[in-house]
């Protein structure tokens, strides 16, 4: 079974307490556990991980990339928070392990926000991009992600 990881960035941790009208009440391992049920209808094992240090998260995507060039790992759905907007690291370490699809994730619609939330430097980097569905947009994600990955098998 291949293996997609869910990568969530800084003050993810804090869903359910941080700001509830912006992002609600679903906390974290809710929305592991959301991932790992929609995973098992996919067939599609889930590996959750989430760090307030971005360069955990960029060893996360080093470690998916070497995945995905064996063939153990799908792909990556990753809500980088606010190092969207900051991370010229993030987008290096995605644009380096050259090939893993990385669906790029925002539980609120960024774009009506403040206007430091519409530039995104992981989008450029991002094999697609899900705003605005709330914690759905994981499981749409996760979707997308496998569809994606068999029309491409199909087409092989």
């Amino acid at each position: 079974m291949k293996k997609v990881l869910v990568l969530n960035g800084p003050n993810l941790n804090l869903l359910g307490l941080r700001e509830p009208a912006l992002y609600g009440h679903t906390t974290l391992p809710d929305v592991e556990a959301l991932c790992r049920d929609a995973g098992q209808k996919l067939g599609v094992e889930i590996e959750c991980f989430q760090s307030n240090w971005e360069g955990a998260l960029i060893d996360r995507i080093h470690e998916a990339g070497r995945g995905y060039k064996d063939g153990t790992v799908l792909g990556c759905v990753f809500n980088p928070g606010a190092y969207t907007h900051t991370s010229v690291a993030l987008h290096d370490a995605i644009k380096g392990v050259d090939g893993l699809p990385v669906i790029e994730l925002h539980i609120s619609n960024v774009h009506a926000r403040e206007a430091f939330r519409h530039h995104s430097f992981i989008s450029p980097a991002a094999a697609g991009i899900v705003v605005g569905f709330g914690v759905d947009g994981y499981v749409i994600a996760l979707e997308g992600l496998v569809r994606r990955h068999a029309r491409q098998a199909a087409a092989t």
